[in-house]
């Protein structure tokens, strides 16, 4: 699909989607016990692939109205039947891999062409290190991925800067294996958030995990070096189920066309506090000169349309918001300076690449490096640019298209169902200029 946005503003108030790394999370955490309620999850693309994952192990997963029921599997998932596709969503492919590794016999994994080509191979070696079968069928470190055999726990190493998501697999896995898992981390973990919100969820499940070391009183896995997890434990939450949170990654791009094209204002619903590192872009933004106020009680921020300057970011622990930001430097006045966003490469699609291109078609200045996206601001003008089947190139150049000169057309604009589906809907019910 394609999607063609005309210079337009935007007012009123809308909701932020429920977030997509909670809800991933909640949806396994059931599984691993004997089942909760999901509420308010996210029905994306990504959350059905890891719906499917927990199904392929033994459990269930059910709509009912906005809800999910989950069946878990106990703690024991089941060899799957057949192969478990995960689609585009990494998250699914390395919660789920550690899944996979706990059962008797194996587990394939695989998923399309973008996820194949995605970086696994630092899981599979920790996989390995605790006595399981993990192996890429390749031999390249990427999908398709045979996992299986069972483990009691144990130690393991391995690197923090490529995923955080391999820690939080193993966490997840950890709390039901006989021994438990000590993790040791080899290099200073990158995303670290991301980690505090499965620690979080854990927490929710009333599974226990500790930080060992860290150095950062915000961020629970700041400065890490390894975490624990003990063995024979059981995910039961409060009542039997758990409320996801709002998005501050999919909010991001709300904020940003507030900031940028807002008449008037733009009220933002559902933004209460929570682990997310991508709360960061409300920061940003104050940083960057917007009028922008976050009512954390009530969980509202407003956002008013400012004259915005360019700012020095580091996303080290949020690489998702680095689409956001490219965008805001685009249309702020002097130099935006994106750093430590080497492992923003690895993403759906090369980002850095990605946003670099796309801008410059756009009109935009923008110098790449290999840890660096150095945005020279002062305006953006209409294009046709390509979404790379990356939700987050597509969203972020929608808010481009907001006040660029001329129309802007959007190839496969279609891959924001994987994490925020009414996007575009949401965006013109604000009042912005559609063409589908």
């Amino acid at each position: 699909m394609d999607v063609t946005i005309s210079p337009s503003r935007v007012r009123g108030t809308t909701r932020a989607p429920p977030s997509k790394s909670y809800t991933h999370r909640a949806i396994l955490a059931a599984g691993y016990g004997e089942g909760a309620t999901v509420r308010n999850p996210l029905l994306s693309a990504d959350t059905r692939a890891t719906g499917r994952a927990v199904e392929a192990y033994g459990g269930s997963v059910e709509r009912v109205d906005e809800d999910l029921a989950v069946t878990g599997f106990r703690g024991r998932p089941e060899t799957p039947a057949d192969v478990v596709d995960c689609a585009n969503s990494g998250t699914t492919m390395r919660l789920t891999t550690a899944t996979g590794a706990l059962v008797d016999g194996l587990t394939v994994l695989t998923g399309d062409a973008s996820l194949r080509s995605r970086p696994q191979g630092p899981l599979l070696d920790a996989l390995g290190q605790l006595g399981t079968r993990a192996e890429s069928t390749r031999g390249n470190g990427q999908a398709p991925l045979v996992v299986g055999g069972g483990t009691a726990g144990g130690h393991v190493s391995i690197p923090g800067d490529v995923s955080s998501q391999y820690v939080s697999a193993l966490l997840m896995a950890g709390a039901v294996t006989d021994d438990g898992v000590e993790i040791e981390l080899t290099t200073g973990l990158k995303s670290a958030p991301y980690v505090d919100v499965t620690l979080e969820v854990l927490e929710a499940f009333d599974v226990e995990a500790a930080v060992l070391g860290g150095d950062d009183s915000d961020v629970r896995a700041g400065g890490a070096d390894g975490f624990r997890v003990p063995g024979g434990q059981s995910y039961t939450p409060v009542d039997g189920e758990y409320d996801v949170p709002g998005d501050f990654s999919s909010m991001s791009y709300l904020l940003a066309a507030g900031a940028l094209a807002a008449d008037d204002e733009l009220v933002v619903e559902g933004a209460r506090p929570s682990a997310q590192g991508d709360a960061a872009i409300v920061e940003i933004l104050g940083r960057m000169g917007a009028d922008v106020t976050w009512g954390r009680g009530a969980g509202r921020i407003t956002v008013g349309r400012s004259d915005l300057r360019g700012v020095e970011v580091g996303v080290a622990d949020t690489p998702d918001l680095l689409p956001t930001i490219a965008v805001l430097g685009a249309a702020a006045e002097g130099t935006t300076r994106i750093t430590d966003c080497a492992h923003v490469r690895l993403k759906e699609t090369d980002r850095v690449a990605a946003m670099a291109s796309e801008l410059a078609k756009m009109g935009v200045d923008v110098e790449e490096r290999e840890a660096e996206l150095i945005v020279h601001g002062g305006g953006l003008t209409g294009a046709t640019v390509d979404g790379y089947h990356d939700h987050r190139i597509v969203m972020s150049l929608a808010v481009a298209g907001l006040v660029a000169d001329g129309k802007t057309t959007i190839t496969g604009a279609e891959h924001v169902d994987v994490s925020f589906p009414a996007f575009f809907d949401v965006l013109e019910d604000l009042g912005a200029s559609i063409e589908r």
